[in-house]
């Protein structure tokens, strides 16, 4: 798959395992931070105290508090897949497990309004140099939709129905956050949008 070899050319080395450590003392930090008092909350001084690394330090891993945020948030995606692996929606359909996975996951956010806030606050205010992060947050919502749906090996047209999709879950996401949307009006959107997987499925 072409984001196959995206991934392995833009490839950092691994981290050792007290830098992995390190960094995520500093993601729980921010999650924290973030979830008492929302985006104007997370001050990097702070976040480096809390986690107990100097400030110099700090921006070696993140060079801004909007690349930490983000980071947070694919963070926090990457949990709440390996949540619900644990419990793998029962729809019938690949499209009724998305739509079930995608509303689960957003209940999850919606139990931590700050959080969510600071984390999408700061992927609307990402510019080019914060990429590689929001890219790490795409894929891991692709990921999520993709193990939902069962699929391995997607076509084409499935990539381009879990990338709206995943547009559609993070837009819901801000207009409920701004008061634009019910919990009722999300699960709407998020269950017809997911009706583009049956129509990309190709035919057996």
């Amino acid at each position: 798959m072409p984001a196959e070899v995206k991934i392995a050319q833009t490839a950092t080395p691994p981290l050792t395992e007290r830098q992995e450590a390190r960094r995520r003392r500093i993601l729980h930090a921010s999650a924290q931070l973030a979830s008492r008092g929302g985006f104007d909350a997370v001050q990097m001084r702070e976040v480096a105290e809390s986690s107990q690394v100097a400030l110099g330090t700090l921006y070696r891993y993140f060079p801004s508090k909007i690349h930490l945020l983000v980071a947070t948030m694919q963070d926090q995606l990457q949990h709440m897949h390996t949540t619900l692996r644990k419990r793998p929606p029962s729809g019938q359909s690949p499209a009724e497990r998305v739509a079930e996975t995608l509303m689960r996951a957003f209940r999850a956010l919606q139990r931590e309004p700050h959080l969510a806030d600071a984390m999408v606050r700061a992927l609307t205010f990402a510019d080019r140099s914060v990429s590689p992060e929001v890219d790490q947050v795409s894929r891991q919502t692709t990921a999520i939709i993709l193990d939902a749906m069962g699929i391995d090996d997607p076509t084409a047209e499935q990539l381009s129905a879990v990338r709206v999709i995943g547009h559609t879950w993070h837009s819901a996401l801000i207009t409920w956050l701004s008061g634009r949307a019910s919990i009722a009006q999300v699960k709407i959107d998020i269950e017809t949008v997911c009706r583009l997987i049956d129509i990309t499925s190709p035919p057996k």
